[in-house]
Parts: structure tokens; sequence; C-alpha cells
């Protein structure tokens, strides 16, 4: 009777369910799996941090749906996982994480990374389990990926200890046709539908609202469809950016203050009020604004404030009812209204005051300078990767998106150190599926010191990926280097090193050498739009071009806090 060996089974099952990518770095247990998927056909991209492989798979779960997997040894390889893990969680992208784990007989004793992995996993997880042996394997792993896709997507876990690889299974009793069908639609109830139609249509100063959750429903057509003939302004929270595009006349993000403040009805779509959004609560929003919000979670409605109208429906069959009902009374928002007039003339004092700020092209240069000249070269259809404090928040309003799903950044956790892994994911989604496509990752230096290494990973799997490190000196901002070199000239460096200070215009750069290849140093604009034109010409590799900006730029004056402070 003819046996498949585990590993086997693991990437057939895989390769069943329709995954395509899986990111990793390899070790006792799990090398023979690596082989043994690219074996069934999958892509295996090895990574240098485990957090960042996580990163890369979760951000092809966004791109494409499906979900990516992470692969990674036992024990301290799993911790490093969970970061990326929780990321995922949060962010609600499809994602399955694969451990191996020490041998069964050897637990309890010592064995070689010995750890709680199931147990650990489950905070972070939709669902976690070790199979209990071979032939459950295929069952398990269409679980894994239907319990990541289906409702609220996230993480799943999988475990396999070293005795379980090592094992097989008669053919005869493994079942790779357990496939699931495309997740179910929630479809609104009509009386929702109606409340929402009554509140949008007596509305003073409506507002739309359109989350990343707007962005992975691929609801950009009928959102456009409805924006466009009703006139409505809409904002998008930062990965909700290009559902509708940042150039649309109806966009109001220059003039987002007022439109949260003074908004009467607002159309929540895919986003959740909680900290990007101030919780939905005044003095950010308007004491009696009147909500109605859209998710696919249950849990999530009134999870703030009490909604006026609360629906649990998929995005793109409550907006397809919902405009059907506005377009019956022909419904459409004067521009000649009180609110459009007002919206106007404050993205107009907005937009006229950054603008200044961007002008201002002698060195040292600030972030908005760089940006309004880097918008100028980049490709409409860029995908943009941000983290960063300054460098992800500023360019959020500089750097436009006009397609859905072309902008990753920091997310709902706030996590640092994903960018490389995002961009190595976004690379390899536009080789496959959209060629030419150019991926810019835009970094502070702060933040691309926590994954820079993935540049080799970049170079070994010829991505075209260009990184612009916006160059402070620090964290949220750093020194002069005069000023630098005086706080440290004396006393223990420990001491007298302020916490936020990196190191004085640091040459990221120069680690294009080592791989003989040339990156680009930056303190002007000319040299800087010289850089980037001649990196988007590259078609098989990463460049760096880092550029050099005031270590005190910061942004423009703000009527709030960007972050919500607490009032307990």
């Amino acid at each position: 009777m003819a046996t498949l060996d585990v590993n086997t089974i693991i990437a057939r099952s895989l390769k069943a369910q329709g995954i395509e990518y899986v990111f990793g770095i390899i070790g006792i247990p799990v090398i023979e799996l690596s082989m043994a998927m690219q074996a069934a056909g999958l892509k295996y991209i090895g990574m240098r941090n485990e957090q960042a492989a996580c990163y890369a798979a979760q951000a092809v779960g966004y791109l494409t749906g499906k979900p990516g997997v992470c692969l990674c040894v036992s024990g301290p390889g799993l911790l490093h996982v969970t970061g990326g893990m929780a990321n995922a969680q949060m962010n609600c992208w499809p994602l399955v994480v694969i451990a191996g784990a020490t041998s069964e007989d050897h637990e309890g004793i010592g064995g070689f990374q010995e750890y709680l992995q199931v147990e650990a996993s489950r905070p972070y997880c939709k669902y976690a389990v070790r199979p209990p042996n071979a032939s459950l394997i295929p069952l398990h792993i269409e679980k894994a990926v239907r319990y990541a896709t289906y409702g609220r997507p996230g993480v799943s876990y999988l475990d396999f200890p070293a005795n379980l690889l090592q094992a097989s299974a008669p053919e005869s009793k493994i079942n790779f046709e357990l496939t699931h069908p495309p997740p179910p639609l929630t479809y609104p109830d009509p009386e929702c539908v109606r409340e929402a139609f009554k509140l949008l249509t007596h509305a003073q100063r409506p507002l739309i609202i359109i989350g990343k959750g707007a962005a992975y429903a691929h609801s950009e057509n009928i959102l456009r469809h409805m924006i466009e003939n009703t006139n409505l302004p809409f904002l998008a929270t930062p990965m909700g950016k290009g559902v509708v595009s940042d150039k649309a006349k109806q966009c109001v993000a220059s003039a987002r203050t007022a439109a949260l403040q003074k908004a009467d009805v607002i159309l929540l779509l895919g986003a959740r009020l909680n900290w990007i959004l101030h919780f939905g609560r005044a003095p950010r929003f308007s004491a009696d604004v009147k909500i109605i919000q859209v998710d696919l979670c249950p849990e999530e409605l009134h999870n703030s404030v009490r909604s006026a109208v609360a629906v649990q429906a998929d995005i793109n069959p409550f907006v397809e009812h919902l405009f059907e009902q506005l377009n019956a009374v022909n419904f459409n928002f004067s521009d000649n209204s009180d609110w459009w007039k007002l919206l106007k003339e404050q993205c107009y004092k907005n937009k006229t005051t950054i603008r200044s700020m961007a002008m201002t092209t002698s060195p040292p240069l600030n972030y908005y300078t760089v940006f309004h000249h880097v918008q100028e070269i980049i490709p409409d259809d860029a995908i943009i990767v941000s983290e960063g404090a300054n460098t992800m928040d500023i360019g959020r309003s500089m750097l436009l998106n006009t397609l859905p799903r072309h902008r990753l950044d920091a997310g709902t956790f706030g996590t640092m150190g994903v960018g490389p892994g995002f961009a190595i994911a976004a690379a390899l989604v536009c080789r496959d599926r959209y060629p030419g496509k150019r991926v810019i990752c835009v970094e502070g230096d702060s933040a691309f010191g926590f994954s820079g290494m993935e540049l080799e990973t970049m170079v070994r799997y010829k991505l075209p990926i260009t990184i612009l490190i916006v160059n402070n000196s620090g964290i949220y901002g750093g020194f002069e280097k005069d000023t630098f070199d005086a706080i440290r000239s004396d006393g223990d460096l420990t001491q007298v090193t302020p916490p936020s200070a990196l190191t004085v215009e640091t040459r990221y750069e120069r680690m294009m050498e080592m791989f003989g290849m040339k990156g680009y140093f930056a303190r002007e604009i000319p040299q800087l739009q010289d850089a980037l034109k001649e990196a988007l010409t590259l078609k098989d590799r990463p460049v760096i071009i880092n550029v050099a900006i005031n270590p005190s730029a910061d942004r423009k004056p703000q009527a709030f806090n960007w972050l919500t402070e607490s009032k307990l």
C-alpha cells in the first residue's frame, strides 16, 4: 500500500486550499517540510527574521484574500512570530502560521526548544491546534484556512511536533478533497438600510468614512459609483485610501478635523471607532453625531459609542441596497450647500498651508518638501508601504492613492518593523499578477532599523523595491551633528545620550554596496528626484534612497493631538 510522509501531506493540503506563498526561516524540525512545500508547487521565500516573515505572509493575505503561510521553528522561532500574529489579528488579515515543535516523547523532560506552543498562540488566533495524526492533517489545514478567511479575517495556528513530521500514513486515508467554498456574504436587514437612507437624506452635514475593511472587501466599484452619483463627502482611514481615489472631488481628507468634528451623520464602512478614529467621541466628533455603523463582526457594533443604526453586513450588498434607494429619489448632495462650502474652504486653507511648507526646498529639508517632490515622480498606481512616526502620518496625507489596497502601513496595532516584510509581499504579488507595478517602501530611519536586513531577501529574490528612508537621525526627532557630539562629549554615554537619538545621518544607502550595488544619498530635492527616477527604471533589484532631513522637522500645527489623550 502506497504511503505519504507527513511533510508531503502538509504541503499538498496547503496547495489544495489554494495557498500560494510561504514565508519563513527553516531549522530543525521543519527543514524537510520547506522542501516538500516547494515540491508541491508552493512559492517559498526565505526571510531573515521570523517577525518579518509573518508580516509578509499576512500582507499577502490582505492583498490577495488568500492567507499567506508563515513557517517557523519551535520555541523561540514561534515566539518571534507572535508579534506578527498579533498584528495580523488586530488588522483582521488572513494568516496561517505553521511551526515545528519538540517531539512529543521529549515533552516535560526538557526537550529541545520545548514550549507550550498551542496555548501560547491562542491569544493571537482564531484557531490553534496540533493535529493528532497524519490522516487528520488535511481536515485541520482546511479548517485553519477557513477560519482565517471566514467572517472577520484573522490568524490560524498549526503545531507539528517533530515525531509527527517524521511519520507517514497510507495514501488511501488522506483526503485532499476537503476544500471550502468562498466566504458567504452577509446581507443587511432591509429595515436597517431604510433607516440609514432616512438619516443620510435628512442630514445637513453628512460624511462617509471608508476603512480598510472596504478595501479588503473589494468595495471600490460600488462605492465609487455611489459617491460620484450622490456627491457625498468622504474620508478614508490610512489603509482605506484609494478605495475611492484620493484625487476624487468628494475627498475631504484635507479638511479631516472639520469634517469629523462637524458632521451630523456619518456612514462608517469597514472601519472601527478605535484610536485611529478617536473612538468616535467628542471633542473630535460632534457630541450628537448620528453614526451608521456597517461591520461584518457583530461584536464591533456599538463598541465605543452607541450607533444610531448598527448594521451587521458585508459592505457590498449594504451599499448596493442603499444606493438603490438613494438613486430612486435622485439624491444628490449639492455643491452649494453650506456643508460643502465649509469643507472646500477648509481644504483650500490646509492645502495652501502644506504647499507653503512643501516649497521650502533649501536644506535641511522637511517632510512636506520630501513627500511633495516624491509625489511628483512616483507612478499613480504604485503600491506605497509606509512606517515610522511622522514619516507615516505626514506621508499618508502627501502621498496619494488612486487605487484600493495600494497602501500598507503600521495599521491598527501601530507595529513598527512591518515595512520591509510588507514590501516583499507586495513586490511578489505584483510580479505574479501585475507586472511592471512599482512598490515604494517609505521608511523612517528608526522604523527601518527593525527589519533592515530583509534588504538581503529583496536582493536574493530580485525584487524591484524602492526603499526611501526619510532620515531625521532619531525616533520622532534627532539632533544636528554639533549638538549630538556636544551632548555626548563627556560622561557615561548611557546617561547622556537622549533616548530619542540615533547616530546622525547614518548612511543606510551604503548597505547596497554589500551586494555590489549602488544606493543614493540626498540632501537636496534635485538629488532626491534624480535618484528616484533612476530607481524606478530598475527591474530586478531593490535600491535604497537615503534622504537627510532636518532632525527637528515636525508636522504642521494640529487642532488636536494626533493620538487622543485619556481623560481618566
